[in-house]
């Protein structure tokens, strides 16, 4: 038995219905080189044959009555495969709106609790006889890191690659917790509330002291509620829809070298361009500039726990400021500011919120957050939130079929109506996003701007090294009043 972590007890209570607590990913699949065609049993079996290197897609979830404790994970004893891995077509040849369209109602629906947190779907139909294939997986047994890995344990390297060696230990089943004992446990919980507050709140107020050394800055870092209100920033539904984008890996790090920043940098202001022109287009661009929340993984090299280990820091998008260039090194210079601020809090801290408020807490703060509406009535805390995950970059093969790209994509909460989650693939860079049907009318005109972003970069970074490789020659040039004249 597994007890939950704090933050994936805080995912699992503080799902509602609009606040959607599964991550997702769509893989397009080309299975021409496949005698028959894709096989959806391959899949399965392909699955099952290494489900004990993943055991949480086995885990059934025992919840503590009344959100006292954090809940359990055990090994589900009636696991079956066939309720996980589903098939739906669309009407060929399925173009990507109907793709994202689809994926957007797939996603709208959340994950039965009574089985193991995850399913796929294979949605067959696409143009050019592609499949592709919808994952969705509960936050609370997976974040951006570990689901990186987690994938690469069910993808394989070749498209006929040998299966896994199968366990050397045979399944072993605990028995589930009657609800007298579970009650125990909660009760012993919910008693060190008291300490665990009192520690947290001595943790705060230590790390309060260190914010306000930031906020004396001539250019303070961004914070949490700076951010300005925008059409995409509301109450959610809990309506979804996705779109997607894929750009050059090699063009991003030629603009990363010319300006000196990092790959995140780029992503950013790629992000930054599209939201820019998006609003410009409405008439809706703020005088401040958007701020985004970036997820920060906190899982150590050597680990391999299953669970959510994951910070956040905040960044100015500088969506204020015209010049892309400019645009760019501001993006770059509020990352750096929020690394240094992210890393002395840290030294600070104890444990979070999620440690110390019993789970029941959590869930009834996200259900009057969300009753009351103050995702429309309260300042944004963030923007929109950006993650960027790196991932392999050579080819993975699903059942046999060639993975030609993957776009993952990252819940909607807080009043923000645009998730756009990254993956590095092979020789490109994949965004996903996702999207509130009801605050962004049309989710391809962001994924759209991604293109449009990366020339607008290109161009910039050809200015600039073009001045640079002018001013070294400047330099080289000899100065005409430094030399003699001979007779």
């Amino acid at each position: 038995m597994k007890r939950a972590s704090g933050p994936d007890a805080a995912f699992l209570y503080g799902e509602t219905p609009a606040w959607h607590m599964h991550v997702s990913s769509v893989l397009i699949l080309d299975p021409s080189d496949m005698p028959g065609g894709f096989d959806v049993e391959r899949l399965k079996a392909s699955i099952g044959s290494r489900l004990h290197l993943v055991p949480q897609f086995r885990w059934k979830l025992v919840e503590t009555p009344f959100g006292l404790d954090r809940p359990q994970f055990i090994e589900d004893p009636n696991f079956d495969i066939d309720g996980h891995v589903r098939r739906v077509g669309l009407p060929s040849p399925g173009g990507r709106e109907q793709l994202g369209n689809l994926v957007g109602d797939l996603i709208g629906i959340k994950l039965d609790r009574r089985k193991a947190l995850w399913e796929f779907w294979v949605i067959e139909g696409l143009e050019n006889g592609r499949i592709a294939l919808l994952a969705k997986v509960h936050h609370a047994i997976i974040d951006g890191s570990s689901g990186s890995e987690l994938f690469g344990l069910i993808m394989d390297m070749a498209a006929d690659a040998e299966p896994p060696p199968p366990p050397v230990e045979p399944r072993r089943f605990e028995r589930e917790p009657s609800t007298l004992e579970l009650l125990g446990r909660g009760w012993l919980s919910t008693v060190r509330t008291p300490l665990r507050m009192a520690r947290f709140t001595t943790q705060t107020l230590r790390q309060g002291v260190t914010m306000l050394g930031f906020f004396r800055r001539p250019e303070p870092p961004a914070f949490a509620y700076m951010a300005p209100r925008t059409s995409f920033n509301g109450e959610l539904s809990p309506h979804r829809r996705f779109s997607y984008a894929k750009v050059p890996l090699a063009d991003v790090k030629r603009i990363r070298r010319a300006f000196g920043v990092k790959v995140n940098d780029v992503v950013l202001a790629l992000v930054a361009g599209t939201l820019r022109r998006y609003l410009e287009r409405r008439g809706e661009l703020p005088d401040n500039p958007l701020i985004v929340q970036v997820p920060v993984s906190l899982r150590a090299a050597e680990d391999h726990e299953v669970g959510t280990k994951v910070g956040a820091m905040f960044a100015s998008l500088a969506t204020h400021l015209d010049d892309p260039a400019t645009r760019l090194l501001a993006i770059h210079g509020s990352t750096q500011s929020a690394k240094e601020m992210r890393e002395a809090l840290a030294a600070e801290k104890i444990m979070g919120i999620t440690e110390t408020a019993p789970p029941a807490l959590i869930g009834l703060a996200a259900r009057m957050y969300t009753a009351a509406g103050l995702d429309s009535r309260t300042p944004p805390i963030m923007n929109l939130i950006v993650s960027n995950v790196p991932g392999p970059p050579f080819a993975l093969y699903c059942a046999g079929a060639r993975i030609e790209a993957l776009y993952p994509m990252g819940p909607l909460l807080y009043g923000t109506g645009v998730n756009v989650t990254v993956f590095s693939y092979e020789d490109g860079i994949d965004f996903g996003f996702m999207t509130d049907r009801e605050l962004v009318p049309d989710a391809w005109e962001l994924a759209e701007g991604i293109d449009l972003a990366l020339e607008e970069l290109l161009h910039a970074a050809d200015d600039h090294e073009a001045a640079r490789e002018a001013g070294r020659a400047r330099r080289a040039a000899p100065d005409p009043d430094d030399q003699v004249a001979i007779d």
